[in-house]
Protein backbone atom coordinates (compact mmCIF):
# COMPACT_ATOMS: atom_id res chain seq x y z
CA UNK A 1 0.00 0.00 0.00
CA UNK A 2 1.35 3.41 -0.98
CA UNK A 3 0.58 6.38 1.21
CA UNK A 4 0.39 9.61 -0.72
CA UNK A 5 1.73 12.67 0.98
CA UNK A 6 1.20 16.20 -0.31
CA UNK A 7 4.63 16.04 -1.90
CA UNK A 8 3.90 12.81 -3.82
CA UNK A 9 0.20 13.24 -4.49
CA UNK A 10 -0.90 13.36 -8.10
CA UNK A 11 -4.28 14.78 -7.22
CA UNK A 12 -5.07 18.07 -8.92
CA UNK A 13 -4.72 21.24 -6.84
CA UNK A 14 -8.25 22.28 -5.93
CA UNK A 15 -7.18 25.53 -4.31
CA UNK A 16 -8.45 24.40 -0.94
CA UNK A 17 -6.89 26.02 2.08
CA UNK A 18 -6.92 24.92 5.67
CA UNK A 19 -7.82 23.29 7.95
CA UNK A 20 -5.26 25.32 9.93
CA UNK A 21 -4.78 29.09 9.86
CA UNK A 22 -4.30 30.67 6.45
CA UNK A 23 -3.57 34.18 5.25
CA UNK A 24 -6.71 35.96 4.11
CA UNK A 25 -6.59 39.31 2.31
CA UNK A 26 -9.49 41.61 3.09
CA UNK A 27 -10.25 45.06 1.70
CA UNK A 28 -11.90 46.76 4.66
CA UNK A 29 -12.99 50.38 4.60
CA UNK A 30 -10.73 51.08 1.63
CA UNK A 31 -7.57 49.51 3.09
CA UNK A 32 -6.04 46.16 2.21
CA UNK A 33 -5.49 44.04 5.31
CA UNK A 34 -4.10 40.53 5.74
CA UNK A 35 -5.16 38.33 8.63
CA UNK A 36 -4.14 34.82 9.55
CA UNK A 37 -7.29 32.93 10.46
CA UNK A 38 -8.84 29.51 10.10
CA UNK A 39 -11.09 29.22 7.03
CA UNK A 40 -14.14 28.72 9.23
CA UNK A 41 -13.81 32.13 10.95
CA UNK A 42 -16.75 34.43 10.32
CA UNK A 43 -16.34 37.88 8.88
CA UNK A 44 -17.52 39.20 12.25
CA UNK A 45 -14.77 37.27 14.03
CA UNK A 46 -12.12 38.54 11.62
CA UNK A 47 -13.31 42.14 11.93
CA UNK A 48 -13.63 42.18 15.72
CA UNK A 49 -10.92 39.78 16.85
CA UNK A 50 -8.22 40.12 14.19
CA UNK A 51 -8.68 43.69 12.92
CA UNK A 52 -10.01 45.28 16.14
CA UNK A 53 -12.93 46.85 14.25
CA UNK A 54 -15.53 46.49 16.97
CA UNK A 55 -18.36 48.55 15.47
CA UNK A 56 -20.21 45.48 14.20
CA UNK A 57 -21.59 43.82 17.31
CA UNK A 58 -21.82 40.17 18.27
CA UNK A 59 -25.43 39.72 19.29
CA UNK A 60 -27.01 36.37 18.57
CA UNK A 61 -24.35 34.72 16.34
CA UNK A 62 -27.30 33.17 14.48
CA UNK A 63 -28.23 35.89 11.99
CA UNK A 64 -31.45 36.88 13.73
CA UNK A 65 -30.64 40.21 15.42
CA UNK A 66 -28.78 42.21 12.73
CA UNK A 67 -26.29 43.75 15.17
CA UNK A 68 -23.41 42.50 13.00
CA UNK A 69 -24.66 44.02 9.71
CA UNK A 70 -21.90 45.31 7.41
CA UNK A 71 -21.74 45.86 3.67
CA UNK A 72 -19.87 43.62 1.26
CA UNK A 73 -19.59 45.10 -2.23
CA UNK A 74 -22.38 47.52 -1.34
CA UNK A 75 -24.82 44.84 -0.18
CA UNK A 76 -25.77 44.43 3.45
CA UNK A 77 -24.77 41.12 4.96
CA UNK A 78 -24.83 39.52 8.37
CA UNK A 79 -21.16 39.25 9.29
CA UNK A 80 -21.81 36.47 11.82
CA UNK A 81 -23.09 34.20 9.01
CA UNK A 82 -20.49 35.15 6.39
CA UNK A 83 -17.14 33.39 6.23
CA UNK A 84 -14.30 35.92 6.10
CA UNK A 85 -12.46 33.88 3.48
CA UNK A 86 -15.37 34.35 1.05
CA UNK A 87 -14.82 38.13 1.15
CA UNK A 88 -11.29 38.09 -0.24
CA UNK A 89 -12.22 39.65 -3.58
CA UNK A 90 -14.80 42.05 -2.15
CA UNK A 91 -14.89 45.46 -0.49
CA UNK A 92 -16.09 45.28 3.10
CA UNK A 93 -17.49 48.43 4.68
CA UNK A 94 -18.11 48.66 8.40
CA UNK A 95 -19.61 51.46 10.47
CA UNK A 96 -16.05 52.71 11.03
CA UNK A 97 -15.68 53.20 7.28
CA UNK A 98 -18.73 55.43 6.79
CA UNK A 99 -17.19 58.58 8.25
CA UNK A 100 -14.54 59.93 5.86
CA UNK A 101 -14.33 56.78 3.68
CA UNK A 102 -11.39 58.33 1.82
CA UNK A 103 -9.23 57.71 4.89
CA UNK A 104 -8.69 61.38 5.67
CA UNK A 105 -10.08 60.93 9.15
CA UNK A 106 -11.61 64.39 9.05
CA UNK A 107 -14.49 63.21 11.25
CA UNK A 108 -17.22 64.06 8.76
CA UNK A 109 -20.17 61.78 9.53
CA UNK A 110 -22.12 60.01 6.83
CA UNK A 111 -25.59 61.55 6.27
CA UNK A 112 -27.23 58.41 7.70
CA UNK A 113 -25.18 58.76 10.88
CA UNK A 114 -26.14 62.44 11.12
CA UNK A 115 -29.83 61.64 10.76
CA UNK A 116 -29.66 58.91 13.40
CA UNK A 117 -28.25 61.52 15.78
CA UNK A 118 -30.71 64.21 14.70
CA UNK A 119 -33.71 61.90 15.15
CA UNK A 120 -32.48 60.30 18.38
CA UNK A 121 -32.68 56.91 16.65
CA UNK A 122 -30.91 55.01 19.37
CA UNK A 123 -31.03 54.56 23.10
CA UNK A 124 -28.51 52.09 24.47
CA UNK A 125 -26.61 52.15 21.15
CA UNK A 126 -25.75 48.47 20.95
CA UNK A 127 -27.71 47.84 17.77
CA UNK A 128 -26.98 51.24 16.22
CA UNK A 129 -24.01 50.27 13.97
CA UNK A 130 -25.99 47.38 12.47
CA UNK A 131 -29.10 49.55 12.17
CA UNK A 132 -27.17 52.27 10.32
CA UNK A 133 -25.47 49.82 7.95
CA UNK A 134 -28.78 48.12 7.24
CA UNK A 135 -30.57 51.48 6.83
CA UNK A 136 -27.96 52.54 4.30
CA UNK A 137 -28.55 49.30 2.41
CA UNK A 138 -32.30 49.81 2.61
CA UNK A 139 -31.97 53.22 0.93
CA UNK A 140 -29.43 52.03 -1.66
CA UNK A 141 -31.66 49.07 -2.58
CA UNK A 142 -34.66 51.35 -3.13
CA UNK A 143 -36.68 50.09 -0.17
CA UNK A 144 -37.11 53.41 1.63
CA UNK A 145 -39.96 55.02 -0.30
CA UNK A 146 -42.83 54.03 1.99
CA UNK A 147 -42.84 53.65 5.76
CA UNK A 148 -44.21 50.11 5.38
CA UNK A 149 -41.28 49.24 3.10
CA UNK A 150 -38.78 50.62 5.58
CA UNK A 151 -40.42 48.64 8.37
CA UNK A 152 -40.34 45.43 6.32
CA UNK A 153 -36.80 45.78 4.95
CA UNK A 154 -35.39 46.76 8.36
CA UNK A 155 -37.18 43.93 10.18
CA UNK A 156 -33.98 41.87 10.39
CA UNK A 157 -32.46 44.42 12.75
CA UNK A 158 -33.72 44.20 16.31
CA UNK A 159 -33.68 47.11 18.75
CA UNK A 160 -34.43 46.01 22.30
CA UNK A 161 -34.98 49.62 23.31
CA UNK A 162 -37.80 49.95 20.72
CA UNK A 163 -36.45 53.05 18.98
CA UNK A 164 -38.14 51.92 15.74
CA UNK A 165 -40.20 55.09 15.06
CA UNK A 166 -37.07 57.23 15.38
CA UNK A 167 -35.04 54.82 13.25
CA UNK A 168 -37.64 55.01 10.48
CA UNK A 169 -37.72 58.82 10.77
CA UNK A 170 -33.94 58.94 10.39
CA UNK A 171 -34.08 56.71 7.31
CA UNK A 172 -36.81 58.87 5.74
CA UNK A 173 -34.72 61.98 6.36
CA UNK A 174 -31.49 60.42 5.07
CA UNK A 175 -32.91 58.82 1.93
CA UNK A 176 -32.50 62.03 -0.09
CA UNK A 177 -29.02 62.69 1.31
CA UNK A 178 -27.36 59.33 0.63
Amino acid sequence: MTVRTPETSTAPDTGERGPGPVKVRLAVNGAERTVEIEPRVSLLGALRDSLQLTGAKRGCDQGTCGACTVQVDGRRVLACLTLAITCEDAEVTTIEGLAAPDGTGDGQLHPMQEEFIRHDAFQCGYCTPGQIMSALGCVQEGHADEDADIKEWMSGNICRCAAYPNIRAAIRAARTRT
